[in-house]
């Protein structure tokens, strides 16, 4: 009985320790107004790259405008598509349109004003990444940005989109 016990308490922790989380549903808008529940998000069962970002955060903006240089070459590589869910308030939040065409950034952009998304994901600093298999888990995150963390990033995105696990 005490066998049967323990390894009732092993199969258990180790399905915890490699179960992976899906996006949780909180309700984002697009930059048309419309609203948006995260847990439709999808990609054709091809990895997502979800970035969070705000209008002040330099390094944010960094993150993403190093990534649109070689964004291109990842989709047609790898098929990834990047959502940049940005967590500027009601009072900032007007900026993120402009930003955004100004950049010519062409990821989907959702505003989560009232940071629910953010909430729901354990966001604390930004910019903050998470990467997506092709079943919408979570493999992989990021916080902070650094010259040359895309590089790092597309390797994961490599991985993933081979179906292969992520360190």
């Amino acid at each position: 009985m005490k066998n049967l016990i323990l390894a009732t308490i092993a199969i258990v922790f180790l399905n915890s320790a490699t179960a992976q989380s899906t996006l949780p549903a909180a309700d984002v808008k697009a930059l048309d107004g419309k609203t948006v529940n995260t847990s439709k998000f999808s990609n054709d069962s091809k990895p997502i790259v979800i970035s969070f970002w705000a209008t002040w955060c330099k390094p944010c903006k960094k993150e993403l405008d190093a990534i649109a240089e070689v964004y291109a070459e990842w989709q047609k590589e790898t098929g990834v598509k990047l959502i940049a869910v940005s967590t500027d308030d009601s009072r900032s939040s007007a900026k993120v349109a402009t930003d955004v065409k100004s950049k010519g950034w062409e990821y989907e952009v959702y505003q989560d004003e009232n940071q629910d998304f953010k909430r729901a994901m354990n966001v604390g600093d930004i910019p903050h990444t998470f990467v997506l298999n092709g079943k919408g888990e979570v493999v992989w995150q990021h916080n902070g940005y650094a010259d040359g963390d895309e590089d790092h990033l597309f390797e994961i995105i490599k991985k993933v989109a081979k179906g292969e696990k992520v360190n």
